[in-house]
Parts: C-alpha cells; sequence; structure tokens
C-alpha cells in the first residue's frame, strides 16, 4: 500500500520552511533512468526519512493525507514528492488520485514533478491538474524530451552538467529554458522563487545535477 508523509514545515534550505510531501517508492516508475540509479532522494536524510515511508513506518493513508492537504491554510504553496512520485497518471488509478488531489489543492498551491510515461491520457490528466492550480512538471529525460512535453501543452523540467554556465537560453524548438534560481543564489529558495508552480507554458526549468549521486546522473546525460 502506498502511503505519504506530509512534513508541514520543511527544514531543507532549497525548499524553503513550505509544507513537503513524501510518497513511498511503489509509484516510481521502471521508466525513470534515476531509479535506484542517481535519484537525489537516494542519500542523506531524505533517503532515511523516505525508507520509513516506504517501510510504511510513516506516513497514512491516501484520505489521510488528501484531508491534510485540504487543512492547509488558503493560498499555501507546498511541494508533492520530495521524494516519490504520483500514481501512474495513465492508469485508472492514478486519474483518479490526481483528480482527488487536485480538488484538495484547491485555493492552494501546490506543485509536484513526474517521470511516468506520456500516453494521451496521462497527458491530458497532468494539463488538467496543470490548468486547476495543481502544476505537475513533467521530468523530461532531454532539452529535446522537454521540447516535446511543451508542445504537448505540459510544463517540463530537465537536468543538466553541473558544469552548464548558461543561466538561460533557447531551446531548439524555441522554448525559453531557466536555470533553478534556487540553486544559483543563496538567497532565492523554492518558497520566494515559485517557478515550479506557475510559470508561461514555453518556460522549462533546468536542473543542474547534485547531490551524493551527481557523477552518476552526469554519466547517464553523457
Amino acid at each position: 500500500m502506498t502511503l505519504t508523509h506530509l512534513t508541514k514545515r520543511s527544514a531543507n534550505v532549497k525548499t524553503g520552511p513550505i509544507p513537503v510531501s513524501t510518497s513511498s517508492r511503489e509509484n516510481c516508475p521502471e521508466t525513470c533512468p534515476f531509479r535506484s540509479n542517481g535519484c537525489y532522494a537516494e542519500s542523506g536524510n531524505l533517503r532515511l526519512h523516505w525508507d520509513k515511508v516506504t517501510a510504511g513506518e510513516r506516513g497514512t493513508e491516501w484520505q489521510i493525507f488528501l484531508d491534510s492537504i485540504k487543512a492547509l491554510p488558503e493560498s499555501t504553496f507546498w511541494r508533492h514528492n520530495q521524494a516519490g512520485d504520483i500514481k501512474d497518471p495513465n492508469t485508472a488509478a492514478g486519474t483518479k488520485q490526481l483528480a482527488q488531489l487536485t480538488n484538495a489543492n484547491r485555493g492552494r498551491k501546490g506543485y509536484t514533478y513526474t517521470h511516468h510515461r506520456l500516453t494521451p491520457i496521462g497527458v491530458q490528466n497532468l494539463k488538467a491538474a496543470t490548468s486547476q492550480g495543481f502544476t505537475v512538471n513533467v521530468s523530461a529525460d532531454s532539452e529535446h524530451a522537454a521540447d516535446v512535453a511543451i508542445s504537448k501543452g505540459l510544463r517540463a523540467v530537465f537536468v543538466v552538467n553541473s558544469a552548464e554556465n548558461r543561466r538561460f537560453w533557447n531551446t531548439a524548438w524555441g522554448n525559453r529554458v531557466v536555470v533553478c534560481p534556487a540553486q544559483l543564489h543563496k538567497n532565492i529558495d523554492c518558497k520566494t522563487c515559485k517557478l515550479c508552480q506557475s510559470r508561461p507554458q514555453n518556460v522549462a526549468i533546468a536542473f543542474l545535477a547534485h547531490g551524493n549521486c551527481k557523477k552518476k546522473v552526469e554519466q547517464l546525460l553523457g
């Protein structure tokens, strides 16, 4: 059974003091190239926390989690899944859960990322959630894949080499890329940036490879 844990005030300096959730590993798709192979969440204190959620030592069942989101104050900016993924939005169960979470988020400013496949039904579900205020960012495997996701009407993010020295650029398809401001500036965190929750549809966010598994990630990037 998938459990979800809500930390009402994150101690992570990158996110800032916002609510963040963690879902057990069952939702992580096999198609994610970083699954057990460089995922940033597989190290440090976050891994220890994720292990406990996955083992059932922490976290709650889905409806209780939804109630906790509904209980957040209006306009709360929060991140779903600092570790883990949403249930596959290409399935009936995933479609239902994403709709429920989108409804629970109404009046709040939630966002998340997903590495699930982009089938027509999945694309439809992600677009619906984002249009209703719960932003789902597609974790694309490359800049080109981000272009493809954007062409489908989705928000996209992707990982780049830590040595990348550009801060802004345009893709081959004319979309704009912005390197995560929270990685570049000490005085910016997710709480002050908010780009992952709200930005123009044609703007992709690039994350510099980071964490204890950075070298493994960069090997995958080529």
